[in-house]
């Protein structure tokens, strides 16, 4: 069988050229239909609207183009991702706004000295400025007065860490000293033993010999 004539032309190579040059524009195409499809997939969460981008797309070329003037200018996971830092950023500041109360889990914030719900106590207002002060500041830091009613947990814990550190390395120490360690003798136990076998001696003097 003949090869086909392009433009008029009888050449194997020619026609060759030619087919392959088609194949590759018919593989470009259906490229471009299936790229236009993922990406619009990732960009679009409407199923109809993803439709028609690739319905769009069946333009040649045309319709991939327009597809990339129009189509959202984020990824989907993008925006799920800054929503949820959003809403943690948001979650974070009502933290700061807000807490629990300790007694009965209410929601208060932190300047309130009395629960609304259960009536407790919560804080102690500075006697200058009447502000709230936290159980932990020994001074206001408002107006710089002395809180000598209130006193800082930290300390008191700090110390008494300190403490049975102290301890245990006491009991390390006493632990890792030898048995066969040779133990002085206190200076009156050596004396009164001195002072008892005086006697001794002396009615072994004073004994007469036979």
């Amino acid at each position: 069988m003949a090869p086909l004539a392009y433009f008029g032309i009888n050449s194997s190579g020619l026609s060759l050229a030619i087919d392959l040059l088609i194949l590759f524009v018919v593989v470009f195409y259906l490229s471009l239909i299936y790229w236009t499809y993922a990406d619009a997939r990732r960009r679009i969460a409407d199923p109809m609207l993803v439709g028609c981008a690739t319905a769009a797309a069946f333009f040649p070329f045309v319709g991939t183009i327009i597809y990339v003037v129009l189509r959202p200018p984020e990824y989907l996971e993008d925006v799920r991702e800054r929503e949820l830092e959003i809403q943690a950023s948001e979650a974070r500041l009502h933290q700061l706004d807000e807490a629990l109360c300790p007694h009965c889990d209410y929601r208060i914030e932190r300047d309130f000295v009395r629960c609304p719900s259960c009536l407790r106590k919560l804080k102690e207002r500075c006697a200058n400025c009447s502000r709230p002060l936290d159980q932990a500041w020994t001074i206001c830091p408002y107006c710089e007065a002395d809180v000598p009613g209130l006193s800082s947990p930290r300390p008191r814990r700090r110390r008494s860490m300190a403490a049975i550190e102290a301890d245990q390395a006491l009991e390390t120490s006493g632990s890792e000293r030898p048995d066969d360690e040779p133990t002085t003798m206190p200076a009156t136990e050596a004396g009164s033993r001195t002072r008892g076998s005086r006697p001794g001696l002396s009615e072994g003097r004073a004994r007469p010999t036979s």
